[in-house]
């Protein structure tokens, strides 16, 4: 915190000169010592003791035209020494970040080359392998439900048409929620790309 102002040329100029002449002998010398002294600092209580000085002789001088050209002394705020402890931690908890955006930027890649037609066709026929049996998958699912309830409804329905009906239904039932499991599926899978 300031405590201090470094004189400009106007107070010396108006301590050197007649203008202070009117103020107590010991505040003038007090002003001269400041002034003497390395970087002319002088601190804020002389500066207070001066206007309240000049107030009272009545004098045309402000304390304000006075430190014209003065500047406020900033003493330098010392920094206190780091823990090495925290330092250490710092240290490891940037490095494990570093180690994290790595092993993210690098995920994707492998140790094989896989480069040309026949590793562009593995990769079209594992696709295409997938599509295949989520196709066979949901069409087995949909004739499991249909059979089943087609048989399992012969005791409840005696006609054949109201067992078909009764079938179609459940089998539409099915067939819908295995296109919603599909398309949930499908959406996270796309959403890890």
């Amino acid at each position: 915190m300031a405590s201090a102002v470094r004189a400009g040329r106007r107070l010396r100029r108006a301590a050197e000169g007649g203008e202070v002449a009117g103020l107590p002998a010991g505040l003038r010398a007090e002003l001269r010592a400041a002034l003497a002294s390395e970087g002319s600092l002088v601190p804020f209580g002389l500066l207070r003791r001066l206007h309240a000085a000049l107030r009272e002789a009545g004098s045309p001088l402000h304390l304000h035209e006075l430190l014209e050209g003065s500047e406020i002394d900033l003493p330098e705020v010392p920094v206190p020494p780091r823990n090495p402890e925290l330092v250490a931690r710092l240290e490891r908890i940037k490095a494990k970040l570093a180690d994290e955006e790595y092993r993210r930027m690098t995920r994707n890649i492998t140790g094989q080359e896989m480069n040309g037609t026949l590793a562009e066709f593995g990769r079209q026929v594992r696709s295409v392998k997938a599509v295949v049996i989520t196709i066979f998958n949901f069409i087995v699912t949909v004739v499991a439900a249909f059979a089943c309830t087609y048989l399992g409804s012969q005791y409840i329905f005696a006609e054949t048409a109201a067992r078909v009906l009764s079938a179609v239904i459940v089998a539409s039932v099915v067939g819908l929620a295995e296109l919603y499991v599909m398309v949930r599926t499908l959406e996270g899978d796309l959403g890890k790309l």
